[in-house]
C-alpha cells in the first residue's frame, strides 16, 4: 500500500509547476501594433516588452499615462487608462517569452 502511494506522491511531484498565464488584456490591441502581441516588436527603434519585469512594466506604463515620462506617442496610445487596465498589460507583457539573444 506504501509503494503506489509513494511512487503517486513522486510523480506529482516531478510534474512541473507553471505558472498560469493571465488573460489577454482588452487594451492590448495599441500596444501591440507597435510591440507586438507577445511583446517581441516589428517595428525598428520599438523595445522588445516580453518577459520584462512586472514592476518596471507597470511603473513605466503609469508614468507614459501621467506624463512623467515625455514620449507623445506613448502618452497618446495609453489614454485615459486605469491601474487596473495597466497593471493587466503589465502582467501580460512580463508573463510572455522574452526574445532569444542576437534575434532584432
Amino acid at each position: 500500500m506504501r509503494i503506489p502511494l509513494i511512487a503517486a506522491l513522486c510523480l506529482l511531484a516531478a510534474l512541473p509547476i507553471r505558472a498560469q498565464t493571465p488573460a489577454q488584456p482588452a487594451r492590448l490591441g495599441l500596444c501591440a501594433a507597435c510591440h507586438g502581441a507577445n511583446g517581441h516588436a516589428g517595428v525598428p527603434g520599438v523595445p522588445h516588452l516580453a518577459g520584462q519585469r512586472l514592476d518596471y512594466l507597470r511603473d513605466a506604463l503609469k508614468q507614459y499615462r501621467d506624463g512623467r515620462r515625455n514620449m507623445p506617442v506613448m502618452r497618446a496610445a495609453i489614454g485615459p487608462v486605469s491601474d487596473a487596465e495597466l497593471d493587466a498589460l503589465a502582467r501580460w507583457y512580463s508573463a510572455q517569452s522574452p526574445q532569444p539573444q542576437g534575434n532584432p
